[in-house]
């Protein structure tokens, strides 16, 4: 059977070639100097081979839109650590832009990494220009740029979560597989290899429970659900800032803390004489940390360390995800008695031990 030939390469000096054409064309155009303006400086941004003009042969029948409307794709590289993921997005121009219409931002990517692209994400980044949480037009001002990094800013946070899912995923994969394999072996079904074997007695080191400084104890506040994410908040009183690593490590061995897509957002604060020490971790969920110490500040709460796990369930929370995680954090310190006036201690270490 006859192989269909590949197309032939095309140089990237003619895309660039093109859309020099045009902006020289809009130069031209008093009207149009602000968007020719404002290619040559998202080119000096993003690069030259970034920026290229969107064929309505490329699909998705844009052939039959506004002949007038500009439309251009640009190449978007991630910042690190992900640098070898890049997206495309189709900016579209109406002839009234800047003036009085706002730029409409269309994802061309169908995958993100190795993860497909779903509806909501398309559908935010449609909005950007139209939702709360996006870029405000405002009449004769540019605005491609903000959209871009809105959306470039949106797809990272998408993506980083669905690798904190798909590794989640895989934990609990791994957990089935060695339940399966401990019953086959204890049933006299299919023996482990040598490689086998190892494998699994290095999981069992791994997973070993690092014991708790004498004396802690923590404290567990009501869990908060919201679209499938759930919130956990610890709490427990330290009384020197060495005993905060291997309470970390406590819960860290716990695989059901350990698998969550944010295990230990945390933050505490320690008086030793006449010094307050203090510290926190965001543990990848941006900014939660430092939030939690503005929590325990305004409490005025010290010698406490309290700690938030966050399960991922899928769907994005906006700003609520920090709502509630200062809530979970808020219902530890209650259920441990952190929050009672200093007179009255009688219901310090109520809450319930971790297990």
């Amino acid at each position: 059977m006859p192989r269909t030939p590949s197309p032939p390469p095309v140089d990237d000096n003619k895309y660039v070639e093109e859309l020099q054409e045009l902006l020289s064309k809009l130069s031209e155009d008093p009207e149009k100097e602000q968007v020719a303006s404002e290619i040559e400086v998202l080119q000096s941004i993003y690069g030259e081979s970034a920026i290229r003009l969107y064929q309505s042969s490329e699909g998705n029948g844009e052939g039959n839109k506004d002949p007038d409307t500009i439309r251009y794709q640009v190449t978007l590289s991630f910042p690190p650590p992900h640098e070898d993921v890049a997206i495309k997005i189709l900016v579209s121009l109406p002839p009234t832009y800047p003036s009085s219409t706002s730029p409409q931002l269309q994802l061309l990517s169908r995958y993100i990494g190795a993860f497909g692209v779903d509806p909501g994400l398309f559908g935010s980044i449609i909005r950007t220009y139209i939702s709360v949480s996006g870029v405000q037009f405002i009449e004769d001002q540019p605005c491609v740029f903000d959209g871009l990094q809105n959306v470039l800013e949106c797809c990272v946070a998408w993506y980083e979560e669905h690798i904190s899912l798909d590794k989640a995923g895989q934990l609990v994969r791994d957990e089935a597989r060695e339940a399966s394999g401990s019953t086959a072996t204890a049933s006299g079904g299919t023996r482990e290899s040598g490689a086998s074997q190892a494998k699994r007695k290095h999981a069992e080191d791994s997973a070993e429970v690092v014991e708790m400084p004498p004396g802690i104890v923590l404290h567990v506040g009501e869990a908060i659900q919201d679209r499938k994410s759930t919130f956990i908040g610890r709490a427990c009183q330290i009384t020197d800032p060495s005993q905060v690593p291997q309470i970390l490590s406590h819960l860290m061995s716990d695989r059901r803390i350990a698998r969550a897509a944010h295990p230990i957002i945390n933050a505490w604060r320690c008086q030793v004489g006449a010094l307050l020490h203090q510290d926190n971790d965001d543990d990848g969920e941006t900014a939660a940390g430092g939030r939690l110490a503005h929590l325990l500040q305004i409490l005025e709460v010290n010698n406490v360390l309290v700690v938030v796990t966050r399960y991922f369930g899928g769907i994005h929370l906006g700003p609520d995800r920090f709502k509630h995680i200062n809530q979970a954090a808020r219902n530890a310190l209650d259920v441990g008695g952190f929050l009672e006036v200093p007179d009255s201690k009688k219901h310090v270490g109520r809450g319930k031990k971790h297990g």
